[in-house]
C-alpha cells in the first residue's frame, strides 16, 4: 500500500503510550469481557469469540479515547469547554467525560442522528446542536467562535492511544489469537487496536471492516491519502465518518492486514444473528465484523481463533424495527 507521510508528521502512537492511556483510564471504565459462541463458531468452522465493548460506559467503546484525550487538557482548555462531532457514540462519551471533570461540552450532530442518542447526549449533560448542514464545518465555526478545544472524534493521537487499550484486553485475556476484526468509521479504534496488538504479537491479523456507503478509508489506502467522500449511506452510522483520518490513515497502511466492504443488508443479517444467538443487542455498526465472516469476505483457516469486537449496543427500537425492511 502506498503510504502518506509528510515531514510534519509526528510518530505513530506507540504501546507506551497505550499502557499510559490505560493508567489514566482504567479506573474511571469497565474491563469489557470476551464471549464465546459455540453456534457461530461452528457456523464458520473456527473458534470464534466476541470483545463484549457494547458493555463499556455509555454502550459504546468511544470513552476510551475520550477521556485519555481529557486528561490531558489545560486547566485553562478545561474552563473554556469542548466541542466535537458525531453522529452519536461519540457524542454520548464526549457528554458523560466531560461531565466527570466538571467540563462544559457541545456536540454537533446530524439532523437526522438516533433520537435516543440524541436524548442520551443531553441526558450526560451535553449541548447538542443539530444541523444538516457539513458536520465538520459547522463544529469548526462553533469552535472558532467560541473558543473550544476539538476533541476529534478518531483522528488524534491520544483519542488512538485511549482506544488501544481495547486491544491490551483482547491479547491479554485471548493471547492465542489469530485474527481480529474491526469495524472502521473513521478509524480511530482500529487504529488503535492494530498498534496494541501487533507491537505485541505482530503474525496476529488485524482486518478492517467497512459498509459499502462508507467506504472512505479503502478508498484512502487505493489512492494513499485521506479521502473525503460527497455523501454517505449506510444504516451503520457508527461507521459513517464521511473521511479517513490523516493519523488514522497511517496507522492502518502500517498496521492492519486488509480492509473488506459489507452492505446494509448483510449488516442487517449480523444484527439479528447476534440478538438471536449471543443474547446481546449489537448496534449495525458493531455487527459490521461479523457480516463480513458470515458472507465470506474474510479467508478463514478451519479451527483458528477469531476475535471480532462488538464496538457498541446503540440500538433503539424503532432502529431496530427498521431492520427487518433493509433490503
Amino acid at each position: 500500500m502506498n503510504e502518506a507521510h509528510h515531514p510534519q508528521d509526528p510518530p505513530l502512537v506507540d504501546r507506551q503510550a497505550i499502557l499510559n492511556a490505560r493508567q489514566h483510564i482504567a479506573t474511571a471504565l469497565h474491563r469489557t469481557p470476551i464471549a464465546s459462541s459455540a453456534f457461530l463458531s461452528d457456523r464458520l468452522g473456527v473458534r470464534l469469540s466476541l470483545k463484549l465493548e457494547l458493555f463499556q460506559k455509555t454502550g459504546s467503546f468511544k470513552p476510551r479515547g475520550v477521556l485519555n484525550k481529557l486528561m490531558h487538557l489545560s486547566a485553562d482548555e478545561r474552563r473554556k469547554g469542548v466541542i466535537s462531532l458525531s453522529a452519536g457514540n461519540h457524542a454520548q462519551a464526549v457528554s458523560w467525560a466531560a461531565s466527570r471533570f466538571g467540563v462544559a461540552s457541545t456536540l454537533v450532530m446530524p439532523q437526522g442522528s438516533l433520537q435516543s442518542k440524541i436524548d442520551a447526549t443531553r441526558g450526560y449533560g451535553g449541548e447538542v446542536i443539530l444541523t444538516a448542514e457539513n458536520l465538520l464545518d459547522t463544529c469548526l465555526m462553533i469552535q472558532r467562535e467560541r473558543d473550544l478545544t476539538l476533541i476529534h472524534p478518531f483522528d488524534d493521537p491520544l483519542v488512538i492511544a485511549g482506544q488501544g487499550t481495547v486491544g491490551l484486553e483482547i491479547i491479554e485475556d485471548l493471547p492465542a489469537v489469530d485474527v481480529v476484526v474491526v469495524g472502521i468509521g473513521g478509524g480511530g479504534l482500529i487504529s488503535g487496536i492494530a498498534t496494541a496488538i501487533k507491537t505485541l504479537n505482530p503474525y496476529v491479523k488485524i482486518i478492517g471492516v467497512e459498509p459499502t456507503g462508507a467506504c472512505a478509508m479503502s478508498q484512502s489506502l487505493e489512492g494513499g491519502s485521506p479521502v473525503h467522500l460527497n455523501k454517505v449511506n449506510t444504516i451503520a452510522d457508527g461507521l459513517a465518518a464521511p473521511f479517513a483520518g490523516h493519523h488514522t490513515l497511517r496507522h492502518v497502511q502500517k498496521y492492519v492486514d486488509q480492509v473488506v466492504t459489507v452492505d446494509d443488508r448483510e449488516i442487517a443479517e449480523a444484527v439479528k444473528l447476534i440478538i438471536e444467538r449471543c443474547k446481546v443487542i449489537a448496534e449495525p455498526a458493531a455487527a459490521a465484523g461479523l457480516a463480513a465472516l458470515l458472507t465470506d469476505k474474510i479467508d478463514l483457516i478451519p479451527e483458528q481463533s477469531i476475535l471480532c469486537v462488538l464496538s457498541g449496543g446503540n440500538l433503539d427500537i424503532a432502529r431496530l424495527e427498521s431492520l427487518k425492511t433493509v433490503r
